[in-house]
């Protein structure tokens, strides 16, 4: 039996796939839930706080992993910038650049986000729908996670 229960648990069938995206708060609020099914993606919007401008950060569920896939930026203002060997920039024709191909895994499937305050209202988008953490949680702990709940 004992046996039966290693190839049980290396198989990975005893994992839940996560398959929902969570925006909380640190006082365990739900500031926003959704859907996110394999090979289904959302995105991280601000303005940023020197420039005003929009810069976006997208992700995908890959196989029940949060995997940051590309990035917008449309300067190379203050804190942005391509980091040689993380994806590839790109043009996107008007005066700003794409990070495609980042493909970067996130720890733990979530990570904590101050939301700024104001002008820059951090947002989080998952395909016409925009919530806007920065309205309900400017300058609070915010995870972003994707679980199996």
């Amino acid at each position: 039996m004992r046996g039966g229960l290693a190839a049980l648990l290396l198989s990975g069938s005893t994992s839940v796939m996560a398959d929902t995206l969570v925006a909380m708060r640190a006082d365990d609020q739900t500031i926003a839930r959704f859907d996110m099914p394999e090979g289904s993606g959302w995105c991280v919007l601000w303005n940023h706080s020197v420039e005003g401008f929009p810069v976006t950060d997208c992700y995908e569920n890959r196989g029940g992993q949060m995997v940051l896939v590309r990035s917008h930026q449309p300067d190379f203002a203050a804190g942005l910038g391509h980091i040689p060997g993380r994806g590839r920039q790109v043009s996107d024709g008007a005066g700003g650049y794409w990070i495609l191909d980042i493909d970067e895994p996130v720890p733990g499937n979530a990570y904590v986000l101050r939301p700024g305050a104001g002008p820059v209202d951090h947002r989080l988008q998952v395909g016409d729908t925009v919530v806007s953490l920065s309205a309900v949680a400017a300058r609070q702990r915010v995870r972003i996670e994707l679980t199996g709940e």
